[in-house]
């Protein structure tokens, strides 16, 4: 290799590769052919996350995901009649489940475990079979003086032997009693009543101020009610997603919903087992992504209610020197293996308003797709330290 020496005004010599015109030609010849190879490699990813539609109306992405086992996606533009499909829709499951758990409230029947205080006049003998008055200071644990109901339902009481009270009442109670002693004694006067309330409980839990089970008594007890025995909500509370679950079954109810389309959550009657609980407002989040100023788990307002303008709200809107507001998607029931796409050109005012009416369910994705330019230059910001050390490598190696 040849090599040539220079002196610049007193600095010392330094020895330089001289570089024939045919390498410079085959780098120029290099450095075209990549920078083609790059233009046309951007040309090619720059569609990026945005949704086309094949003739048949379906959903499709760009050539590199229909080279993937990806699901096949439903795109739907969000319009005034998508709006209000979707409001229906949740207005309607709401009521549906009200409906369901409505139910009319109905007399105390005892059960395991209840505590019953029954009183014959005249015979204060009869008394010592409930146990002796204690003196001390009775436990959280105990239970009162009584006769305490077993676990298949039966009670003892002298001269009547065992008798079955689960599920009577105690004016039934009281007759079955009455009846049994009439053999031993002339027209017993009785009277039955509940010491304790033992054997229906409900669990309420999540965000409330003091969770925890609750005795139901001979007063029925309703949704509101319970909410009201454990304290009411906390200001995380998503009063808008209240899940009961009784059996096997597990019903949402929206409380706000309910209020709102005149139907009364003092109708619920709650049954024994029955487990409601109150979720919290951060379960019920939303993700906001893409080319957004911050990128954020949308929380919905105490109503349960947040609409996809409230969502972009709570991210800092568009990021003007990289957004497309004409691709801005809503993705639903990721988990399902069926997701639904929503599509929206969000550049105009009108198409604004439409988003702050469109309702957002919990866990749903909300995309911002950047605009080409952003897309190009990020390809090229890829790919040109590779080239230029490629024509660096070329030029060196000639």
């Amino acid at each position: 290799m040849l090599y040539w020496k220079f002196r610049n005004y007193g600095r010392p010599s330094t020895a330089l590769p001289f570089v024939s015109n045919k390498a410079i030609r085959r780098g120029a010849g290099v450095f075209a052919a990549a920078s083609l190879a790059v233009l046309l490699a951007a040309c090619n990813v720059a569609p990026g996350m945005q949704m086309q539609r094949d003739i048949k109306g379906r959903a499709v992405t760009d050539s590199t995901a229909e080279r993937t086992n990806a699901p096949e996606l439903s795109l739907t533009e969000i319009n005034a009649a998508v709006i209000a499909t979707q409001v229906g829709f949740e207005k309607a499951r709401s009521e549906s489940n009200a409906r369901e758990l409505v139910a009319y409230p109905s007399a105390y029947t005892v059960g395991p475990a209840d505590v019953l205080q029954i009183t014959v006049w005249d015979h204060p003998e009869l008394a010592q079979a409930q146990g002796a008055l204690s003196t001390a200071a009775p436990r959280a644990a105990d239970a009162p003086q009584g006769v305490v109901v077993d676990e298949e339902g039966f009670i003892q009481f002298p001269y009547t032997g065992r008798l079955k009270v689960a599920g009577l009442g105690t004016s039934a109670i009281q007759a079955t009693v009455q009846r049994a002693l009439s053999q031993y004694f002339k027209s017993p006067q009785v009277t039955v009543r509940i010491a304790s309330f033992r054997s229906k409980q409900v669990l309420i839990d999540g965000e409330v101020h003091t969770p925890g089970s609750l005795q139901i008594n001979d007063v029925p007890m309703t949704l509101t009610d319970a909410i009201g025995r454990a304290g009411g909500f906390t200001s995380s509370a998503d009063q808008g997603r209240l899940l009961l679950i009784r059996g096997r079954r597990s019903y949402t109810l929206d409380l706000t919903g309910m209020l709102a389309n005149g139907q009364s959550p003092a109708d619920i009657v709650l049954a024994r087992g029955d487990v409601l609980r109150v979720l919290s407002r951060d379960e019920s989040s939303v993700y906001v992504m893409g080319e957004v100023n911050k990128p954020v788990a949308a929380i919905p307002k105490q109503n349960g209610r947040i609409t996809l303008a409230d969502a972009l709200s709570q991210a800092g809107s568009f990021n003007p020197s990289s957004s497309d507001p004409r691709q801005l998607y809503v993705v639903r029931n990721v988990k399902s293996g069926h997701p639904e796409v929503f599509h929206l050109d969000a550049r105009s005012p009108v198409s604004m308003m439409l988003a702050s009416k469109f309702p957002l369910q919990p866990n749903d994705v909300v995309y911002v797709d950047a605009n080409d330019l952003v897309r190009v230059s990020r390809v090229l910001n890829l790919l040109l330290p590779a080239i230029d050390a490629s024509l660096t490598a070329a030029v060196v190696g000639k």
